[in-house]
């Protein structure tokens, strides 16, 4: 296992752009354990180290640290660190780009010889994290240039005593040059309760004082070219022209397609506005104050280049034929979405939808042309067993929909509007789309359709109040979730069905959502294969909490620190749009290590200081659920190679955990 640094963590620690630098050699007052001592590099570059003995200046770091992994991972660069208890307690300073887990580095240089041998991976683990006659003390040191902090740490789940740590710490601090100003850094709730009992020479770093410092935040890493324009957040969620970079004051509720978003507040992984950068491919980062930055004013409204880096940000001037030109080679390549499927009819409960003597994926693409994304996901979840705990459910397929823009000439009507002579115009489709949603809605119902549902409901569901979900045949698919595109609504049962008709044309309607459409067209995706599906289930009432959750760790894409990534709430107060002053509790669930640690990334603020939002009863039952639907979806969606796993929904209700979705996460690997 890989020990975490701080940047694996918390999703606002990187160095900022021109952010501070340490010093190549301190004075004789902060060198470390030993005060009066000069140091000089001791490392040279050819060859490249394995690993060093001591970090005599900034030289000798930079040859050992890694950079971060990925785009989730923001942060410093880190060097692992091993302490041999069987050698004298020799100190190794590991080259973590060669070795990025300890055991590589363990197996391949401490073993055999006059040293024990190393045993495989597993045992290694199991002994090195947590067993108090462990042969080695396992960390890393790192360096976050915005708090221009030394920090020393172990695994958030690491089991190491008081004097195990001690005894680390004082090794490194009097073999590095930066050794006088090393901190400590308790990286879990449980790890700050070992800290407690350090000695006071153990100097120590809390979270919180290393976030006062933090400016930047890269979400997600990329490039690209657009004219630079500065919006507030509430100006965003209709149209932004689609070759814009855009500087937001708030973190917005939605926001059509841009070239890159930089936002004035901080953002949570999975904040839907860093759920559609990642869909889209466009980089996405948080610079504090970055509304009043001279040096993103000075550029307002001019072309420019922006590069989101995972420990840096660029943005230079262009011209405008140099930004044509990259659009010209950038645009990405179009997305087949499967054709509707509008021979299957009937009302379908969830068990029945899938054909399981299929292997999964190829069940799951059979039926997604009829039922849509999200219904044909749902009725996977069905099958994991008791793990996964789930509200009855049943699909309408699309038949339906295509029966009513069918019968009621919408189709032609469709194509009627896109030869309007103002279609090109954003602004005007539109209000062009806004009309055919109107007529849509004007339309009435197939009776047949509505006494089917009228009477599926009353015999079924209790004449229960249901949730009906958007479930087109362009979502949840792959790369591209069509998160927040298509609309779900609620509908009362009544004998007539007059609010059910209503509610059910609503969500068809939102098919031609303008921001579902540009969208659509964005990625090359023929509008008129599209159809809508809904799932529907009994509304929830009065939930205890609620959340996301994604069944990987999204701060390490690289696989070697699983953990499950949690966002949780009060009652149903939103985690994907929160209100604004709005926190929530974000949580590493380490399910799968020995003790399953949790670490609290942040907390919400709705509730009383010291409390959780979800019990430790309600968590365990998450991590089951997150668990088996990780391991269920495996064969569908995570055989490609990539990073993979399951973008999740859920409610706790009366202390029960429910599942109410379950798709790939943005950026999985299909292999095509």
């Amino acid at each position: 296992m890989r020990t975490p640094s701080l940047r694996l963590l918390l999703p606002l620690l990187v160095a900022a752009c021109g952010g501070p630098k340490p010093d190549e050699t301190p004075g004789e007052e902060d060198s470390g354990g030993e005060p009066d001592r000069v140091w000089d590099c001791v490392l040279t570059p050819d060859p490249v180290p394995d690993y060093g003995l001591e970090v005599g200046c900034r030289a000798d770091y930079d040859l050992l640290a890694a950079d971060p992994l990925d785009a989730s991972i923001p942060g410093a660069q880190s060097s692992k660190t091993i302490i041999d208890r069987v050698d004298g307690n020799a100190l190794y300073f590991t080259n973590s780009e060669l070795y990025p887990i300890h055991y590589e580095f363990a197996s391949q240089f401490l073993s055999g010889g006059d040293l024990p041998i190393v045993g495989d991976l597993g045992s290694f683990n199991a002994t090195e994290y947590y067993s108090p006659d462990r042969r080695f003390i396992l960390g890393a040191v790192t360096y976050y240039e915005e708090p221009a902090a030394w920090v020393y740490e172990i695994s958030p789940y690491d089991t190491a005593d008081a004097d195990m740590i001690t005894l680390a710490y004082r090794s490194i601090a009097a073999s590095s040059y930066f050794g006088g100003e090393l901190l400590f850094h308790p990286t879990s709730e449980a790890v700050n309760a070992v800290a407690a009992g350090l000695p006071p020479d153990v100097k120590q770093i809390s979270t919180a004082e290393l976030f006062a410092g933090i400016t930047y935040q890269p979400l997600n890493l990329g490039r690209s070219m657009g004219q630079l324009r500065f919006y507030r957040s509430t100006e965003v969620e209709d149209f932004v022209n689609y070759r814009e970079i855009v500087v937001l004051d708030k973190i917005p509720n939605d926001i059509s397609i841009v070239a890159g978003t930089i936002t004035a507040e901080f953002q949570t992984p999975l904040a839907h506005i860093n759920v559609l950068a990642q869909n889209r491919g466009t980089p996405n980062m948080a610079l504090l104050n970055a509304w009043d930055d001279p040096t993103l004013r000075a550029l307002e409204g001019k072309w420019v280049e922006l590069v989101v880096e995972g420990l840096d940000w660029q943005i230079r001037e262009v011209t405008e034929a140099e930004a044509q030109a990259w659009w010209e080679t950038s645009r990405p390549e179009p997305l087949d979405a499967p054709a509707m499927d509008t021979t299957v009819t009937g009302l379908w409960d969830c068990e029945d939808i899938l054909d399981l003597s299929l292997p999964l994926g190829e069940a799951l693409r059979a039926r997604i042309p009829a039922f849509g994304g999200k219904g044909t996901n749902m009725s996977a979840l069905v099958h994991i067993g008791e793990d996964v705990v789930l509200e009855p459910c049943f699909v309408t397929p699309m038949h339906y929909y295509n029966n009513h823009m069918e019968t009621h000439g919408l189709w032609l009507r469709y194509d009627e509007l896109t030869r309007a002579p103002d279609w090109a115009d954003p602004r005007r489709r539109a209000e062009l789309l806004a009309e055919l949603q109107a007529e849509i809605m004007a339309a009435p119902l197939d009776p047949d359709f509505l006494a089917l549902l009228i009477e599926k409901i009353d015999a079924d569901f209790d004449q229960a109040k249901m949730r009906f979900r958007s479930s087109t045949n362009a979502e949840d698919l792959g790369n591209f979730t069509g998160a927040g595109l298509y609309t779900s609504k609620s509908g009362e049962w009544d004998p007539t069905g007059e609010d059910l008709e209503k509610t059910v044309k609503e969500v068809w309607a939102s098919v031609w959502n303008p921001r579902a459409w540009e969208e659509r067209e964005y990625w090359g995706i023929d509008h008129t294969r599209v159809g809508m599906a809904t799932l529907s289930n009994p509304t929830f009432d009065g939930e205890d909490a609620n959340g996301v959750a994604v069944t990987g760790n999204v701060f390490d894409t690289s696989g070697l620190e699983p953990a499950f990534y949690i966002n949780a709430q009060i009652g149903e107060n939103s985690v994907v749009l929160p209100a604004p002053g709005h926190t929530t509790d974000q949580i590493l669930y380490y399910y799968n290590m020995p003790g399953q640690p949790v670490v609290y990334i942040n907390h919400s603020n709705l509730i009383r200081e010291g409390d959780t939002v979800m019990s430790n009863a309600e968590l365990y039952a998450l991590g089951t659920a997150l668990d088996a639907i990780h391991k269920f979806f495996y064969e569908a969606y995570g055989t490609s190679g990539g990073f993979y796993a399951m973008d999740t929904e859920f409610k706790v209700v009366d202390g029960e955990v429910v599942m109410k979705q379950a798709r790939p996460y943005p950026g999985w690997n299909s292999g095509g």
